[in-house]
């Protein structure tokens, strides 16, 4: 690999880190719950937004190889959560929150493979 692929894919990650963090934070703060809302809106925004980007790399050649790494592998790897997902619904089973743990994965489960889909489609029909 390159180093100017290296360098887009570390600087993409950095800014998906932070808008992790802040998307997850903002959603936690404003809604009561006990299944982790916060880390279902990235899974689902963040699915919605790859599925997205993957329709317009498809459908167009604006973008180099170095942008499509800055946003797919950097951005987007860095701002969905699944490994939060794993750690989170773990918890809840050991914690004996069954119903909970199956409800949180199913959500994101599910969800994120819906909304990746969703968003493919959408960008599709419009740039198809």
């Amino acid at each position: 690999m390159k180093l100017h692929t290296i360098l887009a894919i570390g600087s993409g990650g950095f800014v998906g880190a932070v808008l992790r963090s802040y998307v997850s934070g903002l959603v936690n703060k404003h809604v009561a719950h006990n299944i982790p809302f916060g880390t279902l809106s990235v899974n689902l925004l963040g699915s919605f937004a790859l599925g997205s980007l993957f329709a317009y790399f498809t459908y167009t050649t604006i973008f180099s190889p170095t942008i499509k790494s800055f946003l797919s592998t950097g951005i987007m790897g860095a701002f969905t959560t699944y490994s939060t997902f794993a750690v989170e619904s773990f918890f809840m089973i050991n914690g004996g929150m069954y119903v909970t743990a199956l409800s949180n994965m199913m959500l994101n489960v599910f969800g994120t493979v819906i909304m990746a889909g969703a968003g493919f489609k959408m960008f599709e029909a419009i740039l198809k």
